[in-house]
């Protein structure tokens, strides 16, 4: 474990070190992937968003293609107000919001805006939802796998209870949360288009 947290903060100062990834610093966009029980290949999803087009009266979040999502919810950040959305094709969301580049093939949480986007301004959200994928969340022998390409500017990966991380393929920072689950937290520094995220971990081997 010990050398799973040297070599994690070495990879960060070197990251850091490079003018590509600073530039992403501030990106206000954040993604929280919690990894619920091996067995479910279940995650579950927080994601903040800023909404900045002038004039949008909705917002649109892809689902996945090969994802199912459940329990999704939808908060204005700057009140804190649940938000109505609902799903809805890519088709629809063309209709809905011209101009935009939807797959006409892909399903959409469509979020009605508290209100329209001022001119230079911005809304703010909070989306949460849990994905059922085992293409991007499964098991290999005693060791569980979150493969998942990522494009935006922040991002974590929360482990199971009980997990240690046994490699990722990413520079990362790696944290504990207060109920003892290990956080990986790590950028993307955009250059190259999506971050390619590959962690495995396991529950430590007991010695006998």
């Amino acid at each position: 474990m010990k050398h799973s947290f040297q070599v994690g903060c070495l990879l960060l100062l070197l990251a850091l070190a490079s003018p590509a990834w600073s530039q992403y610093v501030t990106s206000d966009t954040y993604t929280r992937y919690e990894l619920l029980a091996p067995e479910t290949h279940q995650f579950r999803i927080y994601y903040e968003v800023t909404e900045t087009t002038a004039g949008a009266r909705f917002h649109f979040n892809i689902i996945r293609p090969g994802s199912e999502a459940t329990d999704e919810s939808v908060i204005d950040a700057a009140s804190g107000k649940p938000l109505k959305f609902e799903v809805v094709s890519g088709k629809q969301a063309r209709i809905d919001a011209p101009g935009g580049s939807f797959d006409p093939a892909a399903r959409y949480i469509k979020v009605y805006l508290a209100h329209p986007v001022p001119a230079e301004g911005e809304c703010r959200l909070i989306i949460r939802k849990t994905y059922q994928d085992s293409q991007s969340y499964y098991t290999e022998g005693d060791r569980i796998v979150y493969k998942r390409s990522l494009s935006i500017g922040r991002n974590s990966v929360v482990l199971p209870p009980g997990h240690e991380i046994v490699s990722c393929s990413v520079a990362t920072q790696v944290m504990r949360e207060p109920d003892g689950r290990l956080k990986l937290a790590f950028m993307n520094p955009g250059s190259g288009g999506p971050l390619e995220v590959l962690i495995q971990a396991r529950k430590p081997v007991t010695k006998k």
